[in-house]
């Protein structure tokens, strides 16, 4: 059993808020684990029952029991049907952190700065690399017009020779601006110009420049309850104070901005379809969002991520085109429309920023490459990409509409899933008492990639589950990977 001063140190750990970007569970598992690398906790020595550590802790259960999971699943104990869990006899073999014997041994994040220090603690965004069977996000990349591509592309080297192995100017290349600015004008609604277009790698860098560019470490942004998990990272190694609006089936409940004792410098929203829940915000609440900004002075950053794929009616209008104060940032990718490696996003300024963002761009990358701008551009230019988008569209619902068939058919003891109107991903929440961390870890291991909800949220208020991405696997591939992940929750569930 834990000894006082073990227990005062996973306390300190769980409550320390230089590690309140790590959801709950994920602490209390880093500070066993660090009493496991430090020695105290030695080899074959028992852990408390995840019922008393819990009670102990002042958390839940199921919280405890994510953290002994994951220290399982890394190796770190054992455990025992019957007789509970176990300092593992594989510690053996790892040097010890000794830092009281050893002064120059300090853990890395002690020798890093604040803020590199909570974005090493954070541990970055990670990019499902291969299209395994329910990774969100990720589009399908076997049907893509390779042919077309190729071709626009050799006209582009004719055309522009030597001059496209050059920089590109940061901002971007004027065509790709040009067609960006049509585009998100005819399809979004929005009201933007060549010049208010900043090109960038992808939206992860959009919403870092947002978080360094509008706001001092220590000010306020709002965010959705739950959150993009990129975003709220973001912005947490920025050192801003996020503080969590949540939502209803009508998107952000807006008057959570109005009635707040302290007002925010930002909000930030995925209104077309919110990340995870899939909700839209409903038109009178974006107008009222709108209002408060032009109210405080304060910025919406709109990131509008996969907004082309709509099943259910016409889509609405982005936030950044009924905004007629010029408060809002558009951040935009083609990272889901058309394909990962691409790695092009882009945003639409108030022309006031445009300037400055494009300046603090230039310390990050410099700028994109141009040789892909401008086949881009010719893409878009020639009907090719929303010829593709409208083809992916119906893929996409197909392949949804397949998925949740599926799910009631081999899950419905485990989860309910809420079928999105729109989007490349849908939420299941369980209705079992499953572990969700042992469940997404078993089902990598089984090479199944699931994205849990927990991390998501910023309150203890909201059901376990996870994410499932359809839009990568056909039917088939769905049916077998939804088949092997039954089995996994069945045997979770016993």
């Amino acid at each position: 059993m834990f000894k006082h001063a073990q227990l005062e140190s996973v306390k300190a750990w769980a409550c320390d808020p230089a590690h309140g970007a790590l959801p709950l569970h994920a602490r209390i598992q880093r500070a066993i684990r660090q009493l496991i690398l430090d020695g105290s906790l030695g080899v074959g020595k028992p852990l408390p029952a995840s019922r008393a550590l819990a009670k102990s802790l002042g958390v839940s259960r199921d919280t405890v029991e994510s953290a002994y999971s994951q220290l399982h699943a890394e190796g770190f104990i054992e455990r025992r049907v019957g007789s509970g869990s176990f300092v593992s006899e594989r510690t053996q073999r790892l040097p010890r952190h000794d830092t009281a014997q050893h002064p120059g041994s300090q853990r890395a994040s002690q020798r890093l700065s604040q803020r590199g220090a909570a974005i090493y603690r954070g541990g970055g965004v990670r990019d499902f690399l291969t299209p395994r069977p329910f990774a969100p996000g990720v589009p399908e990349t076997r049907s893509f017009p390779l042919q077309t591509w190729e071709r626009l592309e050799r006209q582009v080297l004719k055309e522009y020779g030597t001059q496209a192995l050059l920089h590109s100017p940061p901002q971007g290349m004027e065509p790709l601006r040009r067609a960006i600015a049509d585009y998100v004008n005819l399809e979004r609604g929005a009201r933007a110009t060549p010049e208010r277009v900043l090109v960038l790698t992808s939206s992860q860098q959009a919403m870092t420049l947002c978080a360094n560019v509008l706001l001092d470490a220590g000010e306020r942004i709002f965010i959705e309850d739950p959150v993009y998990h990129g975003a709220r990272k973001a912005f947490d190694a920025a050192g801003l104070e996020c503080v969590p609006v949540p939502l209803d089936a009508d998107g952000v409940r807006v008057e959570h901005l109005r009635n707040a004792q302290q007002p925010a410098k930002a909000v930030f929203l995925t209104p077309s379809h919110q990340f995870p829940t899939g909700a839209t915000l409903a038109l009178d609440r974006r107008l009222a969002v709108i209002e408060w900004a032009q109210q405080h002075q304060a910025w919406i950053i709109e990131d509008d991520y996969d907004s082309e794929f709509h099943y259910a009616g016409k889509p609405t209008a982005c936030v950044q085109g009924l905004d007629a104060h010029d408060r809002t940032l558009y951040i935009g990718t083609f990272t889901k429309s058309l394909f990962p490696g691409l790695r092009i996003g882009f945003m639409v300024l108030p022309l006031q920023l445009v300037a400055p963002m494009t300046a603090a761009r230039t310390l990050l990358d410099g700028h994109s490459a141009p040789i892909p701008q401008l086949t881009l551009a010719r893409f878009m230019e020639g009907g090719h990409f929303g010829a593709h988008v409208r083809t992916m569209r119906a893929v996409y619902a197909d392949r949804r509409d397949v998925l949740a068939r599926l799910v009631r058919k081999h899950l419905a003891d485990f989860v309910e899933p809420r079928v999105p109107n729109g989007g490349m991903q849908m939420p299941c929440i369980f209705i079992r008492d499953i572990p969700e961390r042992e469940a997404i870890d078993t089902a990598r291991r089984a090479g199944i990639d699931l994205l849990g909800l927990t991390a998501l949220h910023a309150s203890s208020k909201h059901k376990a589950g996870f994410l499932m991405g359809f839009a990568a696997h056909d039917p088939v591939e769905l049916e077998i990977a939804v088949k092997k992940l039954a089995d996994i929750l069945r045997a979770l569930a016993r």
